[in-house]
C-alpha cells in the first residue's frame, strides 16, 4: 500500500481530498455497492480521524465504512484499484497519456476553459464524467487505442451478480416448511417444554455460465472486450466455463483464471490457434455440444454465444446444434455487436438459423450493452 503523505503535498492546489473521496464514493455506487449518503459520510469522518495521508487507514475505513455485504469487499478493492493510481500515491488524478486530449479539453469549449479556482476544477470534473458516460456508450470497434485503454479499466465498474438456482441442500429460514428434527431439539432442550417453531427451505447456489465467444475475423474488432467481459464474469466467484469458437473450438477457463486482466488476454491470445480468422459456427457448436454439453457443462447452465451470426458453413447445421444446446441449457443468450446499430436486420443466414432457439437476442457493442447483458445474465 502506498503511503499517502505524497498526496498532501503534490497535489495541491489540485482537487481537495474530499471531492476525491466523494467522487470514489460515486464510482462504488456505480459499481453496484450501496453507498448510501450516511455510509459516504461515515466514510469522510473515518478518514479524517485516521489522517488522509495514511494510506492503509484510508483504505480499510472505506471497507469498514461503505461495504455491507462480503460480496460489497470485492468489488470495492476492484473499483478502488481503478480510481486511485497506487503508482502516483493516494488519491491524486491519473496522468493523460502524452498527445492525448484530456476529457476538459475534448468536451469543453476553449473560452469556458481557460479561467482558474474552484470553479474550472468543478467544470473539469463534469466533463471528466460525461466524457466516461460518452465512451460507455460508443461502439467499441470504433475507439482508437488510447480510448480502448481507457475503457479497458471502466470493467472495473460493471456489476456482476451471477444467476442463481435452487440447489437440493435445505437450509434453516425465517419460513418455509417446517424443520421437525431442529423444532425437536431445540424442545429438548428445554427439557419438553414447546419450543419455537424452526423453518427451512431449499439454499440457493450460482448457476454455471458458459460462455462461447467467436474469435473470427469479423469479430476481431470486439474480441478484446469480449475476452475482458468473460474474465470480468470469470473472477466474479460463479462458475464461468469460456470457449472460443472460429475455425475449431478452444477452451480458454484456464487461460482466462488469471487474476490480473492483461495477463488473462496474453494467455488466451496465446492459446488460441485461429485467432482473426475463419468461421464455422455449426462444426463448432457440435464440437461443444458433443465433448462439453451432454457431459453435463451445459446442463442446467446460462450459456451465451457472443457472434455476429456469419456463417460460412451450413446453416442448417447450425440450427441443428443450436436446438441441441437449447434443449439441454437453461438459457441461451445470443450477442450480436450489430444488434446495438440502428437500422439492423437480422438478416445473416445464421442469425435466422439461431433465433428460433435463443431466448434473449441482446447487443454487445459497448460497455452500457455490456452491462445490459450482465442484468440479462442474472436474471436467467
Amino acid at each position: 500500500m502506498t503511503e499517502l503523505s505524497a498526496f498532501a503535498d503534490a497535489t495541491r492546489p489540485a482537487r481537495p481530498g474530499e471531492e476525491i473521496l466523494l467522487g470514489f464514493t460515486v464510482a462504488l455506487r456505480a459499481a453496484g455497492v450501496a453507498v448510501t449518503h450516511d455510509r459516504a459520510q461515515a466514510y469522510l469522518e473515518a478518514v479524517a480521524l485516521a489522517g488522509i495521508a495514511n494510506a492503509r487507514a484510508a483504505y480499510y475505513a472505506g471497507r469498514a465504512t461503505l461495504c455491507g455485504s462480503p460480496a460489497d469487499l470485492e468489488r470495492y478493492d476492484q473499483v478502488y484499484e481503478a480510481y486511485f493510481d497506487p503508482r502516483a500515491g493516494l488519491p491524486r488524478r491519473r496522468q493523460a497519456p502524452p498527445g492525448v486530449p484530456t476529457a476538459s479539453t475534448s468536451i469543453l469549449p476553449e473560452s469556458e476553459a481557460g479561467g482558474a479556482g474552484e470553479a474550472d476544477d468543478e467544470e473539469i470534473v463534469r466533463a471528466r464524467a460525461s466524457a466516461a458516460e460518452v465512451l460507455r456508450q460508443r461502439d467499441i470497434a470504433t475507439l482508437t487505442a488510447n480510448e480502448k485503454a481507457r475503457l479497458a479499466e471502466m470493467f472495473a465498474t460493471l456489476s456482476v451478480r451471477p444467476p442463481l438456482r435452487r440447489s437440493g441442500r435445505l437450509r434453516p429460514w425465517h419460513r418455509g416448511s417446517l424443520d421437525a428434527s431442529r423444532t425437536l431439539r431445540a424442545s429438548l432442550r428445554r427439557m419438553g417444554e414447546p419450543a419455537r417453531l424452526e423453518f427451512r427451505r431449499r439454499a440457493l447456489r450460482a448457476r454455471p455460465v458458459v460462455l462461447l465467444v467467436d474469435v473470427s475475423g469479423s469479430m476481431s474488432s470486439y474480441a478484446d472486450a469480449l475476452l475482458r467481459l468473460a474474465h470480468r464474469l470469470g473472477t466474479s466467484g460463479g462458475p464461468v466455463e469460456t470457449f472460443a469458437l472460429g475455425t475449431r473450438l478452444t477452451r480458454l477457463t484456464r487461460a482466462l483464471a488469471a487474476r490480473d486482466a492483461e495477463r488473462a488476454l496474453i494467455a488466451a491470445g496465446e492459446t488460441v490457434p485461429d485467432w482473426s480468422g475463419g468461421t464455422r459456427l455449426g462444426e463448432t457448436l457440435q464440437a461443444f455440444v458433443d465433448r462439453w454439453g451432454r457431459r453435463g457443462l451445459a446442463r442446467g447452465a446460462v450459456v451465451v454465444v457472443f457472434s455476429d451470426g456469419w456463417e460460412r458453413g451450413d446453416a442448417s447445421l447450425l440450427a441443428e446444434q443450436m436446438a441441441r444446446l437449447h434443449r439441454i441449457a437453461h438459457s441461451v443468450v445470443w450477442v450480436n455487436p450489430h444488434r446495438g446499430k440502428a437500422n439492423y436486420e437480422p438478416v445473416q443466414l445464421g442469425i435466422r438459423a439461431v433465433l428460433p432457439h435463443v431466448d434473449a437476442f441482446v447487443a454487445g457493442h459497448s460497455l452500457a450493452a455490456f452491462a445490459e447483458l450482465l442484468d440479462v445474465i442474472s436474471r436467467a
